[in-house]
């Protein structure tokens, strides 16, 4: 008798689980309990403590930041989504360093007509009644028009992503993105890398800094550092914009590990600003005397507002 047909391996009726995306991944409150004020902030599952939380960023700043990094991450669904709200708040009022740009992609100023620009009859009235009164036709140069100014400042950041997003990289990372929306917020855009680039904002879209911050505290790490495929598309990025000044902001220990040399792209750069972590910076270093970038050390999340104001300004 021929032995009857094998049935199906246990399970193989059963579709296969999808295999997680590293963005999928949170953080179990047990990992998050490991932060000295974590139980103050957090005293239950779904609570975060508002009041607690503004105590702990008082008394260590770095260390608060780095845990509400964390919380917007977190496995409790109604913490992460209560720190994801604190943190657009916190975020956006800690990057606040140095004077805000011009609003917008340019602004209309006031010319004399014969730069160009659409003639202003109000503004111009005068000058027409003098020159009648003379018998003559206005010259251009004493007519006014309105033309559109160049934007001062156009930024686009460059978080590295290719090895662990822990809460104190992601708070830097959220701080800097907030931090280059108030230094040129008509023209900035945020990409992260790893092995690829990813476009979490890109010049002339418009996403508000909230949203941009919460792209980011999504990050996770992962892949390789592709450094130089990242400053070349900050090029592509920068050269969408019309701006007097275009500066790429690159927020990386700059140990590229795909053994492509990022000096060629980076020389490409109309700008290039560095900010490196303290305990990490001797590649940063490297390649700021190699190509002429300014760069600056972070000891932690909360100096990297005040580092960028620092570059952009020096």
């Amino acid at each position: 008798m021929s032995p009857p047909p094998a049935g199906p391996a246990p399970g193989a009726d059963r579709p296969a689980r999808p295999r997680s995306r590293p963005g999928d991944r949170t953080t179990p409150r047990s990992e998050l309990a490991r932060r000295s004020s974590f139980a103050e902030i957090s005293p239950e599952v779904g609570v975060l403590d508002a009041d607690a939380f503004d105590d702990a960023l008082a008394a260590d700043p770095d260390d608060a930041l780095a845990l509400l990094a964390e919380m917007a991450g977190a496995t409790d669904e109604s913490l992460r989504a209560a720190a994801r709200r604190l943190a657009g708040r916190i975020v956006l009022d800690r990057a606040r360093q140095g004077p805000p740009r011009d609003r917008g992609i340019g602004r209309l100023r006031a010319v004399p007509a014969d730069r160009g620009g659409d003639l202003d009859l109000d503004a111009s009235m005068p000058a027409i009644a003098d020159a009648r009164a003379l018998g003559r036709a206005p010259a251009l140069d004493e007519l006014t028009a309105r033309a559109w100014a160049r934007p001062e400042l156009a930024v686009c950041l460059l978080v590295d992503a290719s090895g662990s997003m822990g809460g104190a990289r992601l708070a830097a990372a959220a701080l800097t993105a907030a931090a280059c929306a108030w230094r040129a917020p008509g023209d900035w855009a945020v990409l992260s890398f790893a092995r690829g680039v990813t476009e979490l904002r890109t010049i002339g879209s418009a996403s508000p800094p909230t949203d941009v911050v919460d792209r980011v505290l999504r990050l996770r790490g992962d892949g390789v550092t592709a450094l130089s495929a990242a400053l070349s598309a900050a090029g592509e990025q920068l050269g969408r914009s019309r701006a007097a000044r275009r500066v790429t902001v690159l927020l990386s220990d700059c140990r590229a590990s795909d053994d492509v040399d990022p000096v060629p792209a980076a020389a490409r750069l109309d700008e290039l600003v560095v900010l490196a972590p303290a305990d990490d910076c001797d590649q940063a270093a490297e390649l700021a005397a190699r190509v002429g970038a300014r760069w600056a050390p972070m000891q932690g999340p909360a100096d990297a507002p005040a580092a960028l104001s620092e570059l952009l300004t020096r």
